[in-house]
C-alpha cells in the first residue's frame, strides 16, 4: 500500500504518523509546498478531550506536545472595565511552529520521507502519483486540489463579514482572555491565550465599519500593529505585538459535500473550516486524521472506496456539529454590538454560551461559583425591572413570572401550538382535546397554546383541524379554558390562523401537505398569489380579491369575540409557516403587483389590517401575539431587515409578543437544523428592535430554557415535542432545580414532596457522574501539585 500526503499540516502529518506506526510495511510520503520551518499564526488550542485522544493513539507524540503546552482552566471576559472569570474549561495552547516541528520529528522517527518547498500541480496527480493507492489532499484552506476537483468535491465557500488578523505578544497569561473594547468606530474583540512561556496569541476581530473607521489596511502589518497597540495598551501591560504574516482577512466558511474522489481523499481546512472563536481548526483536522487512519487501516487493503466511506460515516456528523457550533459562535461575534448594553455579568454569560453547546447546567458543573454570580445579577436586574423580588428564593430564571399587559405568566415555559388533527369534520372538539389540554395544564407550564384554530371551514388545514365559527365551538373551548383556570395557574392562548394555499390537505400522520385523498372532500383555496404548494400536484389557489380580504378579516374579528367570551388569556394571529398571512409577508409567495405586493410595507398591509381589527375587539387588558417566520430558509425569501420591519409594524399595531418561528414557507426550503436552531431569530428581535419575544425550535432541556433567558435571547420559551411525551416537563425541572414555585392541585400534593426528593437525588447523582466523567487535567505532576 502506497499513500501520498499532499500538504504537511497537522492533520495530514498525524494521519501519516498513525498509519505508519500501525503498518510500517506501507509506503507513506509527504509533500509540503512551504519550507519545514515555515508557519503562519502563533498558537493552536486543544481541549482535554482531544489531549486524551492523542494520549491513547500515540503516547510518543502526546508526551512531546505535553512538554511544550500551556494549560489553562479559566476563561476571563473583560468588558467595560470589569473582569469576569469562569473556571472548569480545560484547554491547552501550544505553538503552531512547535507542533509542526514535533510532528515532523515523529515522521522522521518512523522513516516517513518528507519533501518541502515543493508545490504539487493538481493536474499532475494522476500521472505523477500513478502508483499511489491513496492521495491525501490536506493542502489547507486555499486547497488547489479541492478547487481543481471542485465538481467532484462540491465545495461551498461563504466569506463571512468580520475582519480579523493574527498577532502575537510576549505578555504572559494564565487563562484564555476575551478583551472587548468599545472604540469610537465600534467594538473590537481580542481573543488571547498563552501558548508557550512568554508568548501569547492575539486574534483581533471587528466588523467592517469598525475596521474602515480605524483606517486599517489589509496588508499594512506595521500600521495595524501601531493602532492596536495603542487601543490595547492597558491589556498588553507594556508588552508589544508580534507579527507573522498578520494581514487582515475575512473568514471563509468551507464545507465539501463529497470527501473523496477516486483515490483522492480530502482532510483538514481543505475539507471543512471552523471559526477560530471555538479554537477548533487544528483540532478538527487532527481528529479527522485519526478517523481517516482508522478507516484506512481497517479497510484499505480490501477497498480504498470502502475505507473512504467508513471515514465519511465516522466523521461527517461530528464534523458538522463542530462546524455548526463554530458558525453560531462566528455569527455572535458578527453582531456582538447587540449585547453591548448588557451589564458585564450578563454579557459574560452570552460569551460563554454563544455557540449553544454550553448551557446553564454545563456551567453549574464547570464553575458553580460563576453561576451563582450571574444568577444573583439576573435576580437583581429582574427586581429593578419588575419590582418582583426573587433574590432570596433564587428559583432560576425559568421560574420567574413574566407580565404582558395585565396577564402574569407564572413561569417562562410555554407549550407551543401543536396540531392534533383530532376534531370532527365540522371543526368540533372531541374528548381528545379535553384530555390533551387539561392534562398538560396540570404539568406546571406557565402558558399553553391552542393548536391553530380556524375562523371558518375553508380556513382549515385538514378536516381534523378545530374551528371557532359556531356557538358549539365556543362552548367546547370555554369548557377547556374553565378547567385550566380552575385547576392550574397556567395561562392559555388561542392561536387563530388561516391555511391559505396549504389547506385542504391530509392529516399530519398521513401524507402531510398533500391534497385530501377523497377528491370530493377538498375545498377551493385562496392565497396572496396563485402559486400551488406542490407544483403539478397541489391545488392552484386563486389570488385573493379585496372582497375575499373583507370576508377573511370579518371572520377573524368574529372568532376574536368568541375567544374573548371563552375566557382565553391571550390571542395570537398565525402569520408564519406559509399559511395565508405568511403568504402575503414572504416575497417568495407574494407576487402581487397591487398595493398588497412588492415592498415589505405593502406585503404587510393585509396581515396588519386583520391584526388591527382583531386588536380593536380584543379586551385591552389582555395581550396579543403574532407568530412569524423569521426566515424562509430559501434564497430570495425574508431578510433580517424584513424580520425587523414586520416585528416593529405589529408592535406598533398593538402586538405585545413576537412569537418567532421560521420556515415552512416553500417545500424546497433549506433549513439549518441543530439544537435551538431558531433561537437566533428571537434573539435578533429581542436585541435590535428590543421587543418581547418567544423562542421556539428544537428546545428540549430545562438547561436550554435557562440559558435562553439568561442570555436575553427571548422572554418566553416554547417547547413542542418535549411536551407531547412529557406533560410534566416543567414540574420535573422545578424539582430538579429545587424551585419551590407553582400551583399543585390538592389531589397531587402527596406526590409533590416525593418529586422534589427524587429529583434532588437524580441531580446530585448526575452532577457527580459528570464530574467523574470530565477529562483528566493534563499537567505534569509538579504542575498538578501546584494547582491543587
Amino acid at each position: 500500500m502506497k499513500i501520498t500526503v499532499v500538504g504537511g499540516g497537522p492533520g495530514g502529518l498525524y494521519f501519516a504518523i498513525l498509519t505508519k506506526k500501525a503498518r510500517p510495511d506501507w509506503q507513506i510520503e509527504v509533500f509540503e509546498q512551504n519550507r519545514a520551518d515555515d508557519t503562519f499564526g502563533f498558537g493552536v488550542v486543544f481541549s482535554d478531550d482531544t489531549l486524551d485522544e492523542f494520549l491513547s493513539r500515540d503516547p510518543e507524540t502526546y508526551e512531546k506536545i505535553r512538554d511544550h503546552f500551556a494549560y489553562w482552566d479559566d476563561v476571563a471576559i473583560h468588558m467595560k472595565g470589569e473582569e469576569i472569570r469562569c473556571a472548569g474549561n480545560g484547554f491547552c495552547g501550544t505553538s503552531r511552529f512547535t507542533l509542526l516541528e514535533i510532528l515532523q520529528e515523529r515522521c522522521a522517527e518512523l522513516e516517513i520521507p518528507m519533501t518541502f518547498s515543493e508545490q504539487i500541480d493538481p493536474a499532475t496527480l494522476d500521472t505523477r502519483f500513478a502508483d499511489s493507492d491513496i492521495i491525501l489532499a490536506s493542502d489547507g484552506i486555499n486547497s488547489q486540489i479541492r478547487e481543481y476537483y471542485k465538481d467532484a468535491f462540491q465545495p461551498s465557500v461563504t466569506v463571512k463579514s468580520n475582519r480579523f488578523c493574527w498577532m502575537g505578544s510576549t505578555r504572559p497569561m494564565d487563562e484564555f482572555n476575551y478583551f472587548f473594547r468599545k472604540t469610537e468606530h465600534g467594538i473590537i474583540c481580542a481573543h488571547t491565550y498563552q501558548y508557550q512561556k512568554d508568548a501569547s496569541t492575539w486574534v483581533f476581530e471587528m466588523d467592517e465599519d469598525c475596521w474602515q473607521g480605524h483606517g486599517f489596511e489589509e496588508f499594512d502589518e506595521e500600521g495595524s500593529r501601531a493602532i492596536l497597540e495603542e487601543i490595547y495598551k492597558e491589556e498588553l501591560q507594556g508588552h508589544g505585538l508580534l507579527l507573522n504574516r498578520s494581514n487582515w482577512r475575512k473568514f471563509p466558511r468551507i464545507f465539501c459535500e463529497n470527501w473523496y474522489h477516486k483515490n483522492i481523499v480530502i482532510l483538514g481546512d481543505a475539507k471543512a473550516s471552523a471559526h477560530f472563536s471555538i479554537g477548533s481548526g487544528t483540532k478538527l483536522a487532527m481528529e479527522c486524521g485519526i478517523a481517516l487512519a482508522d478507516a484506512v487501516l481497517e479497510h484499505a487493503e480490501q477497498s480504498v472506496e470502502v475505507a473512504f466511506k467508513a471515514y465519511d460515516e465516522a466523521r461527517r456528523t461530528p464534523c458538522q456539529i463542530i462546524q455548526h457550533n463554530a458558525d453560531v459562535s462566528l455569527a455572535w461575534f458578527e453582531h456582538m454590538n447587540r449585547s453591548w448594553d448588557m451589564d458585564p455579568l450578563q454579557f459574560s454569560m452570552v460569551v460563554m454560551c454563544r455557540a449553544k453547546s454550553i448551557t446553564y447546567d454545563n456551567l453549574i458543573l464547570r464553575d458553580p461559583g460563576y453561576v451563582e454570580q450571574v444568577d444573583t445579577a439576573w435576580y437583581e436586574r429582574y427586581f429593578r425591572e419588575t419590582g418582583i423580588d426573587v433574590r432570596q428564593s433564587r428559583p432560576t430564571p425559568m421560574f420567574t413570572p413574566f407580565k404582558l399587559r395585565e396577564m402574569v405568566v407564572p413561569n417562562r415555559v410555554v407549550m407551543s401550538p401543536m396540531a392534533q388533527y383530532s376534531a370532527d369534520e365540522n371543526g368540533n372538539l372531541t374528548d381528545w382535546h379535553m384530555v390533551h389540554y387539561s392534562s398538560h395544564a396540570l404539568g406546571g407550564m406557565g402558558m399553553l397554546y391552542s393548536e391553530m384554530t380556524c375562523p371558518s371551514p375553508d380556513a382549515r388545514i385538514t378536516l381534523g383541524c378545530p374551528g371557532l365559527w359556531t356557538d358549539d365551538h365556543e362552548a367546547q373551548w370555554t369548557r377547556i379554558v374553565d378547567f385550566v383556570h380552575a385547576n392550574s395557574d397556567a395561562k392559555i392562548c388561542m392561536q387563530l390562523g388561516h391555511s391559505g394555499r396549504k389547506g385542504s390537505t391530509q392529516l399530519g400522520w398521513e401524507r402531510m401537505d398533500h391534497p385530501i385523498a377523497t377528491e370530493d372532500k377538498n375545498w377551493p383555496l385562496m392565497s396572496a398569489s396563485p402559486l400551488p404548494w406542490f407544483e403539478g400536484e397541489s391545488q392552484v389557489p386563486r389570488e385573493m380579491t379585496r372582497a375575499d380580504m373583507d370576508r377573511i378579516r370579518d371572520e377573524f374579528v368574529a372568532a376574536t369575540r368568541r375567544a374573548a367570551r371563552a375566557g382565553f388569556d391571550m390571542l395570537e394571529l398565525h402569520c408564519a409557516h406559509g399559511y395565508l398571512f405568511a403568504s402575503f409577508l414572504s416575497p417568495l409567495t407574494n407576487k402581487r403587483t397591487d398595493d398588497y405586493g412588492g415592498s415589505v410595507e405593502n406585503r404587510l398591509r393585509f396581515p396588519l389590517e386583520v391584526f388591527r381589527a382583531m386588536r380593536a375587539e380584543w379586551p385591552q387588558d389582555r395581550p396579543m401575539s403574532v407568530r412569524i417566520s423569521a426566515t424562509d430558509w430559501k434564497e430570495g425569501g425574508l431578510s433580517e431587515a424584513d424580520l425587523f420591519a414586520i416585528s416593529e409594524a405589529f408592535h406598533d399595531a398593538g402586538c405585545d409578543l413576537i412569537d418567532v418561528s421560521a420556515g415552512q414557507t416553500v417545500p424546497d426550503q433549506e433549513p439549518v437544523y441543530g439544537r435551538m436552531f431558531q433561537v437566533q431569530f428571537a434573539e435578533a428581535v429581542r436585541n435590535v428592535p428590543k421587543l418581547a419575544t418567544m423562542a421556539v425550535g428544537n428546545i428540549t432541556e430545562a438547561a436550554q430554557v435557562n440559558t435562553i433567558l439568561h442570555t436575553r435571547r427571548a422572554d418566553l420559551v416554547a417547547l413542542a415535542r418535549p411536551h407531547l411525551w412529557d406533560p410534566y416537563f416543567t414540574r420535573r425541572a422545578a424539582a430538579f432545580y429545587g424551585a419551590q414555585v407553582g400551583h399543585w392541585p390538592p389531589q397531587y400534593l402527596s406526590g409533590r414532596d416525593q418529586a422534589y426528593r427524587e429529583q434532588a437525588k437524580q441531580r446530585d447523582n448526575m452532577l457527580e457522574l459528570q464530574r467523574k466523567a470530565r477529562p483528566t487535567r493534563h499537567e505534569k505532576p509538579e504542575e498538578r501539585l501546584a494547582a491543587e
